[in-house]
């Protein structure tokens, strides 16, 4: 059975790692599930 998620890194500007944090908090997830819902 293959893995239901696998690994990655990526980089992003300083400021848009502020907002997208900001986002999830507003929608009450952490930032990775946030990150998932933008890239379904």
């Amino acid at each position: 059975m293959k893995p239901l998620k696998s690994k990655i890194s990526i980089t992003l500007d300083p400021d848009i790692i502020v907002d997208l944090k900001d986002l999830a908090e507003e929608d009450d997830r952490s930032l990775s599930q946030y990150i998932n819902l933008i890239f379904v």
